[in-house]
């Protein structure tokens, strides 16, 4: 059997691994498009503050070749799809033929539709490339501009604030920070904790424009600036499959097998469309521990294990300059369910738990991460709480105590 995998992130690396173990005598080819050996994209932030180096965060090729797995370099063109197989083209002109393809290509930053985003002093952080193009940059008091305020712009909050940097977030026209996994309360905590470091949060306002120097412009005024980062949302990379007979909405669209529309073509992480484990409904989760899931699953079905994927669970994990934050499943809440909330202004804790009659379903954690086991665990049991529920309404902090106890019986 001849696989090939294209994209070398969480998803195309753990298929590859998983392929090796189920398949000792398979052809690997594991396609990466950008230079160097594979990395864990969430390690970017500790090199830009100096605490990790490359060679201590890339996979080891090595590891790779010690599997018996090829790694080639270079980006796809165009995918053929045949009904038992197919060829990948690669930019240099290579084609890959395949028995049973991987697309985990990943996703790309989202520029915002505005003027001045190539002009020099404005990066996105989301390569390797742009950590070294921007770690230099960031000395003590320089004055660096995050544009955008989500997942993608958390992450790399803490490495900056620790680098000494003036550091302005701007919230665009949401007015609230981390919207896509945190209530407006949360987000209000959090606001006032970075607030506290010194960083300028700014939630209102319309950007204009970015003009050299490089300066942000906006309706409300004007913000000169050493760099200017884009960290305003991400995009599945899916262009080079326009003719590959692969149904794609918000990403690829895969069934429980990680199977795409096109015979022997599955996909996995970042650009795959997947399972929601709590609702049941497809949908992009641009997450690490669901893109490694997903390229485990989508190996062994690769493999002929036939093996149904449950769905992933949205679970984000952020530390915002030494403020931990989490969000779990149907942390919104569902029509007709019951919400509990303990919230510690002073110091900087908030609990929300949400539930389906007595099930959990969906839960924020800030500022103690004690019981974080405990509520995924919950969840994703989909366990009947009982008399529990009625004691985690009065006291949300309570969960570990049930989770202890309910295991018991």
């Amino acid at each position: 059997m001849n696989f090939v995998i294209i994209g070398a992130g969480p998803a195309g690396v753990r298929a590859a691994e998983t392929l090796r173990e189920t398949s000792p005598d398979a052809r690997i080819t594991l396609v990466h498009g950008e230079a160097g050996e594979p990395y864990a994209r969430m390690v970017i932030p500790y090199i830009l503050n100096g605490t990790v180096d490359d060679a201590r965060q890339r996979r080891s090729h090595n590891h790779l070749e010690g599997l018996g797995i090829a790694c080639l370099h270079g980006r796809a063109l165009q995918v053929h799809a045949g009904p038992s197989g197919g060829t990948v083209a690669l930019e240099d002109g290579t084609q890959l033929p395949y028995d049973r393809l991987l697309i985990a290509t990943g996703s790309s930053p989202s520029i915002p539709p505005i003027a001045g985003t190539d002009l020099p002093g404005v990066l996105s952080c989301w390569t390797l490339e742009d950590a070294h193009q921007i770690a230099p940059k960031l000395r003590p008091g320089a004055r660096v501009v995050m544009l955008g305020a989500g997942f993608v712009a958390g992450v790399c909050m803490k490495a900056l604030v620790s680098t000494g940097v003036q550091l302005s977030v701007v919230a665009g026209r949401s007015g609230q920070i981390l919207r896509s996994m945190m209530t407006p309360v949360g987000s209000r905590m959090l606001q006032r904790w970075l607030e506290g470091l010194g960083v300028k949060v700014i939630t209102s306002g319309r950007v204009l424009r970015i003009e050299p120097g490089p300066r942000l412009v906006m309706d409300t005024g004007s913000i000169d600036a050493d760099l200017i980062i884009l960290a305003t949302g991400v995009h599945p990379n899916v262009a080079f499959l326009e003719n590959a007979g692969v149904e794609i909405r918000s990403g690829v669209v895969i069934d429980a097998h990680m199977r795409t529309t096109a015979p022997c073509i599955y996909a996995a992480g970042d650009v795959a469309q997947g399972r929601d484990f709590s609702t049941g409904e497809w949908t992009v989760h641009a997450l690490q521990p669901t893109a490694t899931e997903h390229g485990r699953m989508a190996a062994l079905n690769m493999a002929g294990k036939d093996v149904a994927y449950i769905g992933s669970l949205s679970m984000n994990v952020l530390d915002s300059a030494g403020l931990i934050s989490h969000s779990f499943g149907l942390w919104q809440g569902i029509a007709g369910g019951e919400v509990t909330e303990v919230v510690d202004e002073a110091h900087f804790i908030y609990t929300r738990l949400c539930f389906d009659s007595d099930r959990l379903i969906g839960a924020i954690s800030m500022g103690h991460a004690q019981h974080v086991g405990a509520i995924r665990g919950l969840i994703q049991s989909r366990r009947h709480l009982g008399a529990w529920k009625d004691e985690l309404m009065k006291n949300p902090h309570w969960v570990m105590d049930a989770q202890v106890d309910l295991n018991r019986g």
